[in-house]
């Protein structure tokens, strides 16, 4: 695995730019488990029968992005990315054609939606859209989720990624 421009949170920043910075060092950390790999190898499953790969983790980030910081802290109304009412874990399934440059653009597009909703809110703002629970959530809290999102998944990542080849490391 090469290593990728990541950078590590400040160890003095205010609460937004720590926040921040942990989230875009785990999105980079998600990329640098991708970093090398042929499009079969992306798509190459985890452990059969389990249909885990690397293109679904990055497709299913791509997913929350979309979900978090436009369809619910910014009230967009859009459709799912790659899921449907019918395949709700649509996101996760890859097929032969599903390759890095199409899932990357999406997911890197997605990255910089939720920037650029997420500048327009203070950290105690509520969103304009609701989860299921019919409430709003605080940029705050969708922050610290989408961390907890990410670390949880780069787990999953890393131990795809040492499956396919060997690689670890953070």
């Amino acid at each position: 695995m090469t290593s990728a421009e990541r950078s590590e949170p400040a160890l003095d920043a205010a609460e937004r730019p720590m926040l921040e910075g942990w989230l875009d060092y785990h999105r980079e950390t998600l990329a640098m488990k991708c970093e090398g790999l042929t499009d079969a190898q992306l798509r190459e499953a985890s452990v059969p029968p389990s249909a885990l790969t690397l293109l679904g983790l990055v497709r299913h980030l791509a997913e929350v992005e979309r979900y978090w910081f436009r369809e619910i802290l910014a009230g967009e109304e859009l459709a799912d990315l790659y899921s449907t009412e019918e395949d709700p874990d649509g996101d996760f399934k890859v097929t032969e054609s599903t390759t890095w440059a199409d899932t990357e653009a999406a997911w890197r597009a997605e990255t910089a939606a939720a920037r650029k909703s997420a500048a327009g809110y203070g950290l105690d703002e509520f969103s304009q859209g609701v989860g299921s629970a019919g409430r709003p959530f605080s940029l705050r809290w969708i922050y610290t989720h989408m961390i907890e999102e990410y670390a949880r998944h780069n787990g999953h990542a890393d131990l795809v990624r040492e499956r396919i080849d060997g690689a670890t490391g953070d």
